[in-house]
């Protein structure tokens, strides 16, 4: 749910270089990825429910805040999930480009989105033993390179130029921004947390394993380039098969291509069984129709599933910037509420089971700070970046705004409809 390997960070070494792009890589799992999953090992262990991070947010804060930690999640999503299917086409187009060619690679990645939902209905279990495979099968060409790149910078004596770089700031923000997208979705896998075993041990050790094995997937790969002495000027998102092309041979190009192609399908086929469990956590709640709550004989959300899928397809059509730049900052506004309800269950409910705890509450307020600095980094530098005619900033405020308005439309249409007593009577009160 966070990365599918190296894919996707081309963009980084475009705008940083090689130096400055191995230290971004390299320090956002500290002050980014390791509190994002602190936080969340901590509230996962504490509060195992579906919905997650929704279930979070409305114990610490009530309904209203987590409706728009819903809100935020869930525009975000259409954001986020339409990036994946565009780096599936992406990588076909280089292994069959006429297949890919005008409105046929809209009608692959509407492929795409159909496979995932039918393997999606399938439970769960499924998705994650699949999404293991696949995790293999697209990072075994990059354990390849990174040895073929080894012996072509010894043998060879390639001139690394680790501090060449475009001139001009832009790209060194594209970079940072692109590195912040390839490190976040750590809360994502909350949502499914009825379907996990023992999720009280699971959850943080998965969080800090996933978050070193994440930043090695990137790291090494790019250092390995790097030692190899590979220009930079052309590397952009889909790179990896020219390198991988030069350095071992047409064949291990094929390879990267086949695991673009894996890459798009794995994380799109994960972050659907995500994303589709909120509108059941809002339907139980009574801020959404029952109809969502249907479950097949898996126990999958299959409205909600087709729903959602249908949303993400209407995305299809924005730029890979465009949509790292709206999502940033939609999904950053839901982790900070996240950051709070940490704060605010450690001073309503001390006593609460937390069979992990991050810290004390110092180290709690802390763990805050730096992602939502970089948070507020991400509205600043995409400040330029344009929706439509309209500044992503300002469209981003904009779909936030309209979380409230949703909020009282949603409580004035099913508001005490399909909501157990005991629960309505408990959100009252918090």
């Amino acid at each position: 749910m966070v990365s599918g390997g190296p894919y996707g960070i081309e963009d980084i070494l475009g705008g940083a270089g090689y130096l400055k792009a191995l230290v971004i890589l390299l320090v956002l799992p500290l002050v980014w990825s390791v509190p994002t999953a602190l936080m969340i090992g901590e509230l996962a262990s504490a509060l195992p429910d579906e919905g997650g991070f929704y279930i979070w947010v409305r114990r610490a804060l009530g309904p209203f805040w987590s409706y728009q930690e819903a809100w935020l999640s869930l525009t975000a999503s259409i954001f986020d999930m339409a990036i994946y299917p565009t780096i599936f086409v992406l990588y076909l187009s280089r292994l069959f480009p006429s297949w890919t060619a005008g409105s046929r690679g809209t009608l692959w990645e509407l492929a795409l989105i159909a496979v995932c939902a039918i393997w999606n209905l399938r439970g769960a279990p499924s998705v994650g033993h699949g999404s293991m495979t696949l995790f293999v099968i697209l990072l075994a060409p990059f354990a390849v390179l990174g040895v073929a790149a080894l012996h072509h910078g010894w043998s060879l004596h390639a001139h690394v130029l680790w501090t060449s770089a475009p001139a001009g700031g832009e790209g060194l923000s594209t970079a940072i921004l692109v590195a912040l997208w390839n490190y976040m979705g750590w809360d994502n896998a909350s949502t499914v947390a009825r379907e996990v075993e023992n999720p009280q041990r699971n959850y943080p050790r998965a969080m800090l394993i996933s978050a070193g094995v994440v930043a090695l997937t990137y790291v090494v790969p790019l250092a390995s380039v790097a030692f190899a002495g590979l220009a930079i000027a052309q590397f952009t998102t889909g790179s990896w098969t020219d390198a991988a092309t030069q350095l071992a041979g047409p064949w291990l190009g094929l390879a990267i291509v086949i695991g673009g192609t894996i890459t798009g399908l794995g994380m799109f086929n994960a972050l659907m069984m995500s994303y589709a469990r909120l509108p059941v956590a809002l339907a139980e709640d009574g801020m959404l129709p029952p109809v969502f709550t249907a479950r097949n004989g898996r126990g999958v959300p299959w409205v909600a599933l087709i729903v959602c899928g249908i949303a993400w397809a209407l995305a299809l059509q924005f730029s890979f910037e465009r949509l790292i730049s709206i999502d940033l900052i939609l999904y950053g506004a839901s982790l900070i509420l996240e950051f709070v309800a940490l704060i605010v269950l450690r001073l309503r409910e001390p006593n609460l089971e937390r069979p992990f705890k991050a810290g004390n509450l110092a180290c709690a307020i802390a763990l805050g700070v730096m992602p939502t600095a970089l948070i507020v980094y991400a509205a600043f530098a995409s400040r330029d970046e344009k929706m439509g005619h309209m500044p992503a900033l300002a469209f981003g405020a904009l779909v936030a705004a309209l979380g409230p308005v949703f909020y009282l439309i949603s409580r004035s249409l099913w508001s005490g409809k399909n909501v157990p007593e005991e629960l309505a009577e408990s959100s009252y009160q918090l």
